[in-house]
């Protein structure tokens, strides 16, 4: 008896997947709100090992979904919420074209809506998981809270955007979590640490532009829909952690001091408050008193299978970090025009600083220019009529550059009109071999409390200059004595000759000098000792080993060539300069 006919593509690999045709058919959708659908719950495409047979012998280009995850679909509270709203579209459509205004206003009221709450308990079951995943939401907040109000996309939608992005920066400040910032040509890159994990996102500049033509703004509104919804959950959770109240409200003393000051009606009372938190120059209110919180120190213990070393340094990290953290305090800035007031007001308060700025700049702004108690004066223009003497003028990047040294950098290299050293990126780490520039060296130097390579330099430049000028005077006053000198030599010549002789008839003496006791060093031997057991092995390679042995090391080779010629290029260039100085001085 024969067993039953196997059938082609109904086994195996060809049941695992399915098209997304037929896929959207299985759930009566469109293939607009299919997409949304499986944007919101984080199911994406797949490809299969075998195209062929899943795709039943033909090779036509095919979108593929996992069969399971569209079964998974298929219980979705969402999707029948997206069949009530297609069902309200065409009644609202019949009622406008009946002009039934009753009917349009009944059904407008009744509009179906849906919350993607338990999407997000869903796809983040821990806290944890939610900050690990939140990177890409607050890009794609910042991008939207940028958006001019051009009907590309809701205004609601950049209303909550910035009002988000807001709350997340008005947190980082009261954490002071900050830890990295680097402009660069996309925007300004962020680094802070909540609750452990660290959270990198992208801010773009403040720049009137035309909406790009070729990107799906459909796509990207689902996405920053749910995106939205996640950052306020993340939001309310961080705030409560440091005990902040939720939606964030500015301290009363702070706010009677806004209220205060002499300011025209700026804008209804619920925008101007949005405003003022927006300004990020003033602290928050909190639901308890944080004075007592704030002295209490915690208690150092080992974490399980640390030893001593490494809690240590554990603890002389977290000194570091507390110290970086109060690095602007005691400090009070003043940002002129035509600064970038958000950003650098964002990383002044970060870390303790005091920050204000014109009046007719924007709202919130906490001191005037004339006040004689400011330390620093941002400025980013060539020069600056009215200057006063008992503050610094300089530019921006001074701010940017100290965040990232953790330490106060001097601020000689920052002035008005100073031509600035390279913004060097905090997310550069250099290993063993590469070129390290000579910026980076210097801010080092600084960070271990040494004097920088090229100062000393400079000062061996001009110690070098001063020893030639004593040389000279030397030279002038050795020409007189060597006149003398000469007449004593030639009667020393006299008597030597006179030696010579009376000795030539004598036999030659033989010398003997005492021997040296040979010192081994113990290091070096066993250093040579790895050395020649590293040239044995390689020896013993096999064939195919030492290949890739050979190129592996071809590669470092040239790595450390390469920042050798780097070096030697910076070390020819920096010669130039200090020949130019030396020329200019002289």
């Amino acid at each position: 008896m024969g067993g039953l006919q196997k059938k082609k593509f109904e086994r195996g690999a060809a049941t695992n997947y399915i098209t997304r045709n037929r896929a959207r058919k299985k759930l009566m959708l469109s293939l607009p709100d299919f997409r949304r659908l499986c944007i919101l719950k984080g199911i994406y495409p797949h490809e299969p090992k075998h195209k062929k047979k899943v795709n039943k012998g033909s090779t036509a280009p095919r979108t593929f979904y996992l069969m399971k995850d569209i079964r998974f679909l298929l219980h979705e509270p969402i999707v029948g919420k997206f069949r009530e709203y297609k069902i309200f579209v065409r009644k609202l459509k019949k009622a406008y074209g009946k002009t039934e205004w009753s009917t349009v206003e009944r059904l407008r009221e009744n509009k179906p809506t849906y919350k993607l709450d338990h999407i997000i308990k869903e796809r983040y079951p821990s806290f944890i998981d939610a900050l690990r995943d939140i990177d890409d939401a607050l890009c794609m907040c910042f991008l939207f809270s940028t958006f001019a109000r051009t009907g590309k996309c809701h205004v609601q939608t950049i209303q909550l955007c910035r009002r988000l992005s807001v709350e997340w920066m008005n947190y980082v400040i009261a954490s002071r979590s900050l830890r990295k910032v680097f402009i660069s040509i996309k925007g300004i890159y962020y680094q802070a640490e909540a609750m452990g994990q660290l959270i990198t996102w992208l801010v773009p500049y403040q720049f009137s532009h035309d909406h790009p033509t070729d990107v799906d703004y459909r796509v990207m509104a689902t996405f920053t829909e749910f995106y939205t919804t996640l950052l306020g959950f993340v939001n309310f959770r961080l705030y409560h952690s440091l005990n902040l109240l939720y939606p964030p409200k500015l301290d009363a003393k702070t706010q009677s001091e806004l209220k205060e000051e002499d300011e025209e009606d700026y804008a209804m009372d619920s925008e101007s408050y949005i405003e003022k938190l927006s300004a990020l120059s003033a602290s928050l209110a909190r639901v308890v008193s944080s004075a007592d919180e704030e002295d209490a120190e915690l208690d150092q213990f080992p974490v399980e299978g640390e030893d001593m070393e490494k809690m240590e340094a554990r603890e002389k990290e977290q000194k570091q970090q507390e110290a970086q953290r109060k690095m602007f305090q005691g400090l009070k800035f003043f940002l002129n025009r035509e600064v970038p007031r958000e950003s650098l007001a964002f990383v002044i308060r970060c870390f303790g600083g005091e920050v204000s700025w014109d009046k007719s700049i924007c709202i919130g702004s906490t001191y005037d220019v004339t006040d004689e108690t400011i330390t620093h004066h941002i400025v980013d223009r060539p020069n600056i009529d009215k200057q006063y003497i008992n503050r610094y003028y300089i530019q921006p990047q001074w701010v940017y550059d100290c965040v990232n040294a953790k330490i106060l950098l001097p601020v000689e290299d920052y002035f008005i009109g100073v031509t600035l050293p390279p913004h060097l990126s905090p997310f550069v780490e250099e290993k063993e071999g590469d070129y390290v520039p000579p910026e980076k060296l210097k801010i080092m130097a600084l960070q271990r409390g040494e004097k920088p390579a090229n100062e000393q330099e400079e000062d061996n430049d001009e110690e070098e200059e001063e020893d030639e000028d004593d040389e000279e005077e030397e030279e002038e006053d050795d020409n007189a004595d060597e006149e003398e000198d000469d007449e004593e030599e030639a009667e020393e010549k006299n008597l030597k000759e006179m030696e010579d002789k009376r000795s030539q008839g004598k036999s030659l003496q033989v010398k003997v000098t005492p021997g040296k006791v040979k010192v081994e060093n113990p290091a070096r031997l066993e250093q040579e000792e790895k050395a020649e057991e590293k040239r044995l092995a390689i020896m013993m390679m096999k064939k195919k080993e030492k290949y890739l042995y050979d190129k592996i090391m071809f590669g470092k080779k040239r790595k450390v060539r390469e920042a050798n010629k780097l070096a030697a290029k910076r070390k020819a260039h920096d010669d130039a300069e200090k020949a130019k100085k030396k020329k200019a001085r002289k």
